[in-house]
């Protein structure tokens, strides 16, 4: 009987340690290691209102995956994306010195979220993909575009903190190449 308890035991220790929990549904996290690039950005003085992006991703809940093996193994979220990324994205407009309202903005932004994923290899690579809309007090558009950035770096494989990383990285890359943008610039200061 003892003996069957250590064999069913030692069973349970060598399946656990065989395979690595997957990493679903887990919380979204900001874990950024880039410094936002600013290039030549002529800071506009209006008030930027964000409105809340939606994520219009097929699969809301996929956000990664490890391909190192036969069978990927997944990584998933349940909560909002759209939310997450406009959150950030509020963030480093103030980070960058743009004057960011909750209510009655000169402009605002809108943003449709196309791509978030991290693909894990030999290295995580991800990619953001945000459509994003400046619009006037009036709901004119001034300018829309895809604004996207992407992130690559080496970690242990399948860990959760070298998706978060990732991701926020994409995050910062999006957000600089938006400000990068002579005609966002311009959307910006409501022309």
């Amino acid at each position: 009987m003892r003996a069957r308890f250590f064999l069913v035991l030692f069973a349970a220790i060598a399946t656990a340690y065989a395979r690595p929990a997957l990493l679903e549904h887990v919380s979204l996290q900001w874990r950024s290691t880039s410094e936002l690039r600013l290039g030549v950005v002529q800071m506009s003085q209006a008030h930027i209102q964000f409105l809340a992006f939606q994520d219009i991703r097929s699969d809301k809940e996929l956000i990664g995956e490890n391909v190192e093996d036969s069978k990927p193994k997944p990584v998933t979220t349940s909560e909002d994306v759209g939310a997450f990324v406009g959150t950030h994205i509020r963030e480093l407009f103030d980070h960058a010195g743009l004057k960011t309202v909750d209510s009655d903005g000169d402009v605002t932004i809108k943003g449709e979220i196309t791509q978030f994923y991290v693909r894990e290899s030999s290295t995580y690579n991800s990619e953001v993909g945000v459509r994003v809309t400046v619009a006037d007090r009036a709901g004119k558009t001034l300018w829309s575009g895809l604004a996207s950035g992407d992130a690559e770096r080496f970690g242990r494989s399948y860990k959760l903190e070298n998706y978060y990383e990732v991701l926020s990285d994409a995050i910062v890359n999006t957000v600089s190449s938006m400000l990068d943008n002579a005609q966002f610039q311009s959307a910006l200061s409501g022309h």
